[in-house]
């Protein structure tokens, strides 16, 4: 989610203004679906309990808890493990139509192989879908949500081809044990935030510090496992479990800071690479990373002395292969932002590839992170018909967006947030003709926020980590989603 984006942090967003008299009334579009969701190691707990292996967060933040800012761990978490009863409930509640959760490579997999298939780890997921199901609540399943099991990384991780191998065998466990009753797969979620966070700048488990090179092989390895398991699922598993699937992107929406043409083209380049780079091989018409990105990137390492491109190359082969291997656009979306060009591009990395400032406009008067996450429902707009434009219209499901608050049940900022987001999606659904078929609030609760461990809260239910019951207390914005998903309407101004 949001937080992965850490040069974006102190940076704000800005304030929505509109005459919005005449649409104070929104009723939302009768086809769709609203939802919730976690992940599994920000909620499960459990790490190692009932035969589930090691993964790279739990590799990382124990030892490296210094990268951690309040130098906690997920393994406990919201012991969502013990808890599918008390989720589930709280899930029914909200009244919501779908709950999107990912599953735990190694509660599954403990060695990461499936020479070795954890039973206790698939009746832990069979009794959640089925929980979910038996509620009425439809169960979307993310199958890789960062958690790689450690074993795979002494061997590269993601970082090593052979990964293509490991994540289709992992793949093909998952939909022959719950593909039966899952009819939405998303195969691996964030790609962009994944690669930069995880293998470029270290800052996300594993922690490799390899910038501008470790996190074009993520991509490119990531792009290539995702359309593996697309076929395998398309080719054997769709046709008798008619199900979806498909990858999901995370990207803010870029503004040029002044009507120059050197903003403009920063804030193109920022999101093709933000982007472009895991959507276009898949969406686009003719496949293959965007050109632009490729340009800056090979004209970049050659003055930097590197004997060809830091970003590998696709063969026209895996440019068709890749192509087209997504039955719906997955997108998380939290933020609009102003862009300039970056005066200084000394060094390897990928930003300095991108070679963009975001504008500060705002200071951190209040201290929260709320500040940051002002709601700009235009920009959100643009985004979406931006994808329709460039993408052929495809059908998008919105798989996050939400806003953080440091410890408050009363999280009004948070009901304006999701009402100003929602109305632009219905704003788009209907006066610019984009397909949006989910709109996902993140998150079900208060959880493992990655760096950012228990300091932010993203949740529609406030927990106490401090005690062991971790009771779901819900907030007043849990109340709103309930009213919404009820009425399937809202006032946008009160």
């Amino acid at each position: 989610m949001w937080l992965t984006k850490l040069w974006v942090v102190p940076f704000a967003l800005f304030l929505y203004k509109c005459d919005c008299k005449s649409r104070t009334n929104i009723t939302l579009p009768s086809d769709l679906l609203i939802g919730t969701a976690s992940s599994a190691y920000q909620i499960e707990g459990a790490w190692n309990s009932d035969g589930k292996g090691e993964s790279i967060w739990d590799r990382m933040t124990h030892n490296m808890s210094f990268k951690i800012m309040d130098g906690s761990n997920g393994d406990v978490a919201c012991d969502s493990y013990h808890k599918i009863k008390e989720d589930v409930d709280i899930i029914h509640r909200l009244g919501v139509q779908f709950y999107r959760f990912s599953v735990s490579w190694t509660r599954i997999l403990p060695t990461g192989f499936p020479s070795k298939i954890n039973k206790a780890g698939i009746r832990y997921y069979n009794k959640l879908i089925n929980s979910l199901l038996k509620r009425g609540v439809m169960p979307i399943a993310t199958i890789y949500h960062w958690d790689l099991p450690q074993s795979l990384q002494d061997l590269g991780g993601w970082a090593n081809p052979l990964i293509q191998d490991w994540f289709e065998n992992y793949a093909k466990v998952l939909f022959e044990n719950f593909g039966d009753r899952i009819k939405v797969w998303i195969t691996v979620n964030e790609p962009r935030q994944m690669c930069s966070y995880s293998y470029s700048t270290g800052v996300y488990a594993p922690g490799i510090i390899s910038e501008g090179v470790g996190v074009y092989l993520c991509y490119h390895n990531v792009l290539r496992a995702h359309a593996r398991v697309y076929h395998l699922y398309n080719t054997t598993y769709k046709p008798l479990q008619k199900g979806k699937i498909g990858i999901n992107i995370e990207t803010s929406w870029f503004e040029p800071a002044t009507s120059s043409a050197a903003d403009k083209s920063a804030a193109e380049r920022m999101w093709q690479f933000e982007c472009g780079i895991s959507a276009h091989p898949i969406f686009s018409e003719k496949g293959d990373y965007p050109k632009l990105v490729k340009y800056v990137v090979a004209k970049r390492s050659k003055e930097e002395g590197f004997p060809r491109s830091r970003l590998p190359r696709f063969t026209p082969e895996e440019i068709s292969y890749i192509k087209g291997t997504s039955d719906f656009f997955g997108l998380n979306h939290y933020a609009t932002l102003k862009v300039r060009p970056k005066k200084s591009l000394k060094g390897v990395s990928e930003l300095n590839d991108i070679g963009v400032d975001v504008v500060k406009e705002y200071e951190n008067r209040n201290k929260t992170w709320s500040f940051y996450f002002r709601s700009v429902p235009w920009g959100f707009t643009k985004l979406l018909i931006n994808i329709k434009y460039r993408y052929q219209n495809p059908d998008v499901y919105i798989f996050e967006t939400g806003v953080p608050d440091e410890g408050t049940l009363d999280d009004k900022h948070r009901i304006n947030y999701f009402k100003a987001n929602l109305a632009a999606v219905v704003s788009s659904i209907r006066e610019d003709g984009v397909k949006v078929r989910a709109f996902t609030v993140w998150s079900l609760m208060d959880s493992f926020e990655w760096r950012s461990g228990y300091k932010y809260h993203f949740g529609l239910y406030s927990l106490n980590f401090s005690t062991p019951e971790r009771i779901r207390t819900p907030k007043a914005s849990a109340h709103f989603v309930r009213s919404v998903t009820k009425n399937r309407r809202f006032q946008l101004i009160q």
